[in-house]
């Protein structure tokens, strides 16, 4: 009697709402912590990564223009989606980290209640942090908080989900596009995320999701000219630095939230959503 071999997935890029394959034709082996074949997925490259700064862009603009409610709703329909496929996402978690059932059930939970959570955050933020200002003049003056454009997020091993959407949710609420580096270690439960959001009302673009070698794409993230802004989760100091170091060449904000403590409420903090947005001032004539 012969063995049946099982079909392994391999799991595409997320880059403006499709799935394409790696242009490299690249792929690398998902492992368990018990070094078990799982399934595979796509080995993103420089050309990847610029494909997806370009779908980034042309979304951003359109997302931003959307009315704070309107994003706030669809924020909310992901968390939706999320919680209609919790259950194949605590076993993609179980079966790559090793956790318990009960253990990945609690992050995916939390993911769910991030979502929500700063979905409620989109029509408060600018309220919030925005301010009227003093002047000695006959004019109104207000200060805005605006969203800065491209963002690249750089996910951390574990909790590979919920630090993932723990770190997306608060850069896209104002209107940013993202592009996100997925955990190296485990891929999968980040490549099942994006799968959900193309289900969800996220127009395609604002958010992108990358699998691969983050070694490989962090000097291409530090030098591309049209990226913004870099929320640093992975924390890994040579890379940490690599990318600090491009900050240099076109003035991207950085800012690094590794060795957090992801299952805390802390990783809820509305003054995250500041670390991707720009202040704008203007001033307006009294009587006019």
């Amino acid at each position: 009697m012969s063995t049946r071999l099982d079909v392994k997935k391999t799991y595409k890029l997320y880059i403006g709402g499709k799935f394409p394959r790696s242009e490299s034709g690249r792929y690398l082996p998902a492992k368990s912590v018990k070094g078990e074949h799982l399934d595979n997925f796509s080995h993103a490259s420089r050309k990847d990564f610029r494909d997806a700064v370009v779908a980034a862009r042309a979304a951003e603009g359109g997302w931003a223009k959307a009315t704070a409610y309107n994003r706030g709703q669809i924020l909310y329909r992901a968390a939706e989606m999320l919680q209609n496929r919790a259950s194949e996402l605590v076993n993609e978690i179980a079966r790559s980290t090793n956790v318990s059932a009960a253990k990945a059930k609690r992050e995916v939970t939390l993911a769910i209640d991030r979502l929500v959570h700063f979905a409620g955050w989109t029509d408060k933020y600018q309220q919030v942090f925005g301010s009227v200002n003093p002047v000695a003049s006959s004019h109104f003056n207000f200060t805005t908080p605006e969203p800065t454009g491209i963002v690249v997020v750089l996910a951390p091993d574990e909790p590979s989900l919920l630090a993932l959407v723990s770190l997306v949710a608060p850069v896209i609420l104002s209107g940013n596009a993202v592009i996100v580096i997925a955990s190296e270690k485990f891929p999968l439960p980040a490549a099942t995320f994006a799968e959900i959001l193309a289900t969800s009302d996220l127009p395609g673009g604002v958010v992108n999701i990358l699998t691969g070698k983050r070694a490989e794409l962090v000097p291409h993230i530090a030098s591309h000219m049209d990226v913004n802004a870099i929320v640093d989760g992975a924390g890994v100091p040579e890379l940490s630095a690599k990318l600090q170091s491009g900050t240099a060449i076109n003035l991207k904000r950085y800012s690094n939230h590794a060795a957090m403590d992801w299952f805390s409420t802390k990783v809820e903090d509305p003054y995250w959503i500041l670390d991707t947005v720009e202040f704008k001032t203007a001033w307006h004539p009294i009587g006019v």
